[in-house]
């Protein structure tokens, strides 16, 4: 995995650190129930999908899809292979859902088939899996006039094994329609010994016309490119014009083939491993005195020793030869008190005098690795009675402390740090290397949302109570991820709701949304001005912004399929029904 390069930056004007809580607010909600010609075709995980990851990318699939262009219109797919879309334009004259296309209906026959996907990669282009591996791109013409126009299927191909689309976008390069396709596939992997026997792959893949225009446009895939992981991405998409990827997950991904072919793994990079060599000379000290001891060529003679010695600089040497020491010493020493002395030919044994009585030198001469120091036994009972204060083979060694060491015992599962920490990274379109790299630590992902169709989806991560949402910016290679909103309290409270399966958030922030797998919905709107003056009971101050929290129960005893929010709308899907909670006016 490559080194962490960057970090996400906090914009602390957008934090509250005088929130308090969520208030509890009984109004009402008005819910409107839309019921259901035939159930959504939900795709119940078999015995051999058994991994967390089948759960995570399958199991808790989010089977209502939102068209980010074209505000309060959703679409599913039921059993029958139906696409069916809802808009919404007056709640109390619900309509039903009308159908936009229809697949064909041996989906059954394959025997690991998948939940249908759909991801709309333009206003006018719509990408559609239906779950045995096909793929289709749809011309939808604009979806968001009233005349219900039927999709016309331009591309269809059978990709081999299932999949689910997570993201796709269109874009014109030099007159040529390309759309950029993500897919996502868990297969049985013989390199994945150790573990569940199970790997993730991405495939990105580019789809291009053959001409500019014209009746005889064709489509074909013009691009392949494969990543393999170990855990399903928490956030994965495509930048625009196809520039890069960004995927954020517990474990790394890295690209493992390109149109077919396997990429060259370079491997592990080779460290420089330098042999180190027999010191030249050895020195030990004590709170008064260094002693130096040097190995000579043989044969050197008193004449032939080179020495020069000041309070902060030593040189040592034999004629005709480089030097063996030379620089700057680490302290200060007395040159007058300083001696040397030649035995038996071989070796110098150099005393030096400190000026600084008690210090204790690291090294003799900074930088120079030619030496080694020797540790006399009474030295080294010294450095270990310095450092016994800082272990102890007790938990709690002194229990009259104010503060006790912190036992991890006593932290609550959300407190608990990952084992596998995860991290978002960049990937280059052109060379598939990874430019940024963040460590995401324990920051929790939450969720994803498309705030702004021109722009990529944003993502929401827990910074301690908070639930911040980050906005990718891939052309600005400075400042990749912008902090553009806070739900305060939110990382905190979505840790308690143990029957959460989806959440989510309003495009313009207005308000965060929790679902759990059956009938509760969690509203948790933004502060806002009280009409009327409110005091805090326990410190008599005046309460100027009050943050609301409503439940709503769903009539319903089916699970939860699906969950989308818009800035005035909740749409949440069972198998039987669509339900429309009006939130705001």
């Amino acid at each position: 995995m490559a080194a962490a390069n960057y970090s996400l930056n906090v914009k602390r004007q957008l934090l509250d650190p005088n929130f308090e809580s969520y208030r509890l607010s009984l109004d009402p909600l008005p819910t409107y129930t839309v019921e259901l010609d035939a159930a959504v075709a939900e795709v119940k995980l078999k015995d051999s999908q058994y991994t967390l990851d089948h759960v995570r990318a399958f199991g808790m699939y989010n089977y209502l899809h939102i068209d980010p262009w074209y505000e309060d219109s959703v679409y599913f797919v039921d059993c029958k292979g139906r696409v069916l879309n809802l808009t919404v334009t007056l709640d109390t004259a619900l309509g039903k859902p009308k159908e936009v296309f229809r697949l064909p209906m041996d989906r059954s026959s394959c025997e690991n088939h998948l939940c249908a996907s759909l991801s709309f990669a333009s206003a006018t282009w719509a990408a559609l899996a239906d779950g045995t591996g096909k793929l289709y791109l749809l011309r939808t013409s604009k979806r968001g006039d009233s005349a219900h126009t039927r999709w016309e299927p331009l591309f269809t191909k059978d990709l081999g094994e299932p999949f689910i689309l997570i993201h796709s976008l269109s874009h014109v390069r030099a007159g040529f329609l390309s759309v950029e396709l993500l897919l996502l596939r868990i297969q049985q992997d013989q390199l994945e010994s150790r573990g569940s026997g199970f790997s993730v792959f991405l495939e990105w893949l580019t789809v291009t016309s053959s001409s500019e225009q014209g009746p005889e446009r064709k489509y074909e895939v013009t691009k392949s490119r494969v990543l393999r992981g170990g855990s399903v991405p928490h956030y994965a998409a495509v930048e625009p014009q196809g520039r890069g990827l960004m995927v954020a997950s517990e474990k790394p991904f890295q690209f493992t083939h390109v149109d077919g072919e396997p990429l060259q793994d370079p491997g592990p990079e080779a460290m420089e491993v330098e042999e180190k060599a027999d010191p030249i000379y050895f020195w030990q000290q004590t709170a008064e005195d260094i002693t130096v001891s040097i190995r000579l060529p043989e044969g050197t003679t008193k004449d032939g020793v080179m020495f020069q010695l000041s309070a902060d600089h030593i040189m040592v040497g034999v004629q005709n030869y480089s030097p063996l020491i030379e620089g700057q010493l680490h302290s200060l020493v007395d040159p007058e008190a300083s001696t040397w002395i030649l035995k038996d030919n071989k070796s110098l044994e150099i005393s030096l005098q400190k000026r600084n009585k008690g210090a204790m030198w690291p090294e003799l001469v900074p930088g120079d690795r030619r030496g080694e120091m020797l540790v006399s036994e009474e030295q080294a009972a010294l450095l270990h009675e310095r450092l016994n204060h800082l272990t102890a083979e007790d938990l709690n060694p002194n229990p009259e402390k104010e503060k006790p060491p912190c036992n991890s015992q006593e932290l609550e599962e959300c407190d608990i740090f990952p084992e596998d920490s995860s991290s978002l990274t960049r990937f280059d379109g052109t060379t598939l290397k990874p430019t940024h790299v963040v460590n995401l630590g324990s920051h929790q992902y939450l969720f994803t949302v498309a705030i702004d169709p021109s722009e990529m989806p944003c993502f929401c991560l827990r910074h301690d109570v908070d639930a911040l949402l980050w906005q990718p910016h891939p052309e600005q290679p400075d400042h990749m991820w912008e902090h553009i909103a806070t739900f305060n309290a939110l990382g905190y409270v979505q840790a308690s709701k143990r029957d959460k399966k989806f959440s989510t958030c309003a495009p313009n922030f207005s308000y965060a949304a929790l679902g759990e797998c059956l009938r509760r919905v969690f509203i948790y709107r933004q502060p806002l001005p009280m009409d009327t003056v409110l005091f805090n009971r326990k410190q008599g101050k005046q309460v100027g912004q009050v943050a609301k929290q409503q439940v709503a129960s769903l009539d319903s005893n089916d699970s939860v399929l699906g969950f989308r929010a818009t800035n005035e709308r909740l749409f949440v899907l069972t198998s039987n029904h669509l339900f429309v909670l009006k939130v705001n006016n």
